[in-house]
């Protein structure tokens, strides 16, 4: 795990831990680092200092590893099943999502992508929706 000093385009501070380089590099390019006061997804890294673990240390953030390693377990289990059981509509999730509600037709099992903006609009709309984390395959 790594944890990284971000700022925003507005210039707001803010810290998130990252299982590593790559994957922030990765979330990054996807547009799925927001700012945590904002929303922007125009993120940079700031400066900061490495931290060097003492023994101590490194076992007490093992501990926690290990159940994080357990909880993506969990998830992609969840993600398994979303898959197999759910209709993927992409970026069509909010149109979807709206014609299940409103004329109660369409597949009612259904997943997708959304941005904080169409998300935010569904909940004004009163349209409760749930995110979860999603992982590459290639990556598991």
């Amino acid at each position: 795990m790594i944890k990284y000093n971000l700022k925003c385009k507005n210039k707001h501070e803010f810290e998130s831990w990252f299982s590593d380089s790559k994957e922030f590099e990765k979330l990054k390019k996807k547009g799925l680092v927001e700012c945590i006061f904002c929303k922007s997804n125009l993120i940079e890294k700031s400066i900061m200092s490495p931290r060097v673990l003492s023994k101590d240390e490194k076992e007490k953030t093992e501990k926690p590893l290990k159940h994080l390693n357990k909880v993506k377990k969990e998830l992609l289990k969840i993600q398994k099943f979303v898959e197999k059981n759910f209709k993927y509509v992409g970026k069509d999730f909010s149109r979807e999502v709206r014609k299940v509600y409103y004329d109660k037709k369409g597949d009612k099992n259904i997943y997708g992508q959304v941005t904080a903006k169409e998300e935010e609009e569904l909940r004004d709309e009163g349209i409760e929706i749930s995110s979860i984390p999603w992982f590459d395959k290639k990556e598991n």
